[in-house]
């Protein structure tokens, strides 16, 4: 059980994934003196160095979700790609950093509103925490794995903004005699400056695959927040 450091929402960590953060502004930060300007030293100016960082799968009290300042992750993945073309989404699990985790205890038997919960997690009064892992939670991960994977993280700070991107595989289809891939994005903008508010004027995402295709995307989406 822990309350979220910068939510502030109560949750229940299910396992956890070892993601690859890369994060540009730290590897700004950390820069040592000019060095001569070799092709070597270029190259390592360009390079950011991926540190290990512990996330989480959790399940988010359902009571908390209307105060959170901030929209919580939900697992978004394509149905069965031959026969199903339908798109799900399982409300309520989020993924949180290592460093947003604050871990508490409760003597409840159900001490988090989730629909999941009774189906995820069995109580059990000889345990520390009085949870153990259920079946059904073990074969739904085995069974998700592919979209609920967290391996990478980006991160950078510009005008004391930080924008962190997580990308997520959701699976695959045939269009029009094509394998189609479909991804999502979690993205997350924070304000560090505690004298200034911002405001988000626009959007414009400019996403470039391995293939060398760009794909631009423009909207209102959360604008004016």
């Amino acid at each position: 059980l822990f309350l979220h450091r910068v939510f502030g929402y109560r949750g229940v960590i299910l396992f956890s994934w070892l993601a690859r953060v890369f994060d540009r502004s730290d590897e700004r930060s950390n820069a040592s003196l000019p060095l001569p300007l070799t092709i070597a030293s270029k190259a390592h100016a360009n390079e950011i160095r991926a540190q290990s960082v512990t996330y989480y799968q959790v399940l988010v009290d359902a009571r908390d979700v209307p105060h959170i300042r901030a929209q919580t992750e939900s697992v978004t993945f394509l149905g069965n790609q031959e026969q199903d073309q339908n798109l799900y989404a399982l409300p309520g699990l989020d993924y949180v950093a290592h460093e947003d985790v604050i871990p508490y205890t409760s003597t409840e038997r159900t001490p988090i509103e989730h629909e999941l919960f009774d189906k995820f997690l069995i109580y059990d009064p000889e345990a520390t925490p009085n949870f153990v892992t259920s079946e059904h939670l073990k074969s739904w991960q085995t069974r998700h794995h592919r979209w609920l994977e967290l391996s990478d993280v980006s991160k950078d700070v510009t005008h004391q903004i930080r924008v962190t991107v997580i990308p997520f595989y959701m699976g695959s289809r045939f269009s029009h005699g094509t394998r189609v891939h479909w991804w999502r994005y979690t993205i997350r903008i924070e304000n560090l400056n505690p004298q200034e508010a911002v405001t988000l004027r626009e959007r414009h995402w400019r996403v470039f695959s391995v293939a060398g295709t760009l794909e631009t995307v423009r909207g209102k989406g959360v604008v004016g927040q």
